[in-house]
């Protein structure tokens, strides 16, 4: 029991004097800065169904379907402005009330995407063998990048003077930086329903193009951790 008390003891003078060490003056904080940019990359997905009572016919309608929409693609494909690349491929069953199979269907998809958003525009109007099926703004990694480094410099700037304030308000002089850290939210993709809905079960014009608008972005920076004001 002896042994069992002092060390009871022992355990409470441990906690005690590792509370005694802990910094006293240590400050939480949280700043941030955010920007808004226009959005520069546009995105379009093209689909389309087909269905049938042979599989193989099903297959060979998709991919006439996708050959032909990848041909128009390509004429205005461009490293670093127009990205071209097929997407879903699937071909799967269509089941009878009563069971088994009584045809097949398919889909196929092809995405075009890049900052040449005139170029994408136009070339809605000029595939006819697939609907448009999704529609969205995004903006790109370097622009991101790019506008990111300008928020982090806010971001800290703040942080810093906030923590500057604070300490001269509990009465010290100044301040030391501790543990900091910095995190960024990434912009998501804005769709566009409305310009889909119009489109979609249409026969494009050649000389139709898609109405687009790209809106703006949010990059945002947060500055958190700790700091220890000193000289009272």
């Amino acid at each position: 029991m002896k042994t069992v008390i002092c060390l009871s003891l022992l355990s409470i003078a441990g906690a005690v004097c590792a509370a005694d060490t802990m910094p006293r003056d240590r400050l939480n904080l949280t700043a941030g800065a955010s920007v808004e940019v226009t959005r520069d990359v546009l995105g379009i997905a093209f689909s389309t169904t087909k269905e049938g009572g042979d599989a193989a016919s099903v297959q060979a309608q998709l991919k006439q379907a996708l050959d032909t929409a990848l041909a128009e693609a390509r004429k205005i494909a461009k490293p670093g402005q127009v990205e071209v690349q097929t997407g879903n491929f699937s071909l799967y069953p269509r089941y009878a009330p009563k069971g088994g199979i009584n045809g097949w269907q398919g889909t196929a998809e092809l995405l075009v995407e890049g900052k040449d958003a005139a170029a994408i525009a136009q070339l809605t109007g000029r595939i006819s063998s697939m609907s448009i099926a999704r529609v969205g703004y995004s903006l790109s990694k370097d622009q991101r990048e790019k506008v990111e480094a300008e928020v982090v410099v806010q971001a800290i700037a703040r942080y810093k003077a906030r923590a500057a304030d604070y300490a001269k308000q509990f009465g010290y002089n100044g301040y030391s930086i501790g543990e900091v850290s910095v995190s960024s939210s990434e912009p998501g993709n804005m769709p566009m329903a409305a310009p889909q809905m119009r489109f979609k079960g249409m026969a494009a014009s050649a000389d139709e193009a898609l109405p687009v608008e790209a809106g703006k972005a949010t990059v945002s920076v947060t500055v958190s951790g700790s700091v220890l004001m000193t000289a009272r």
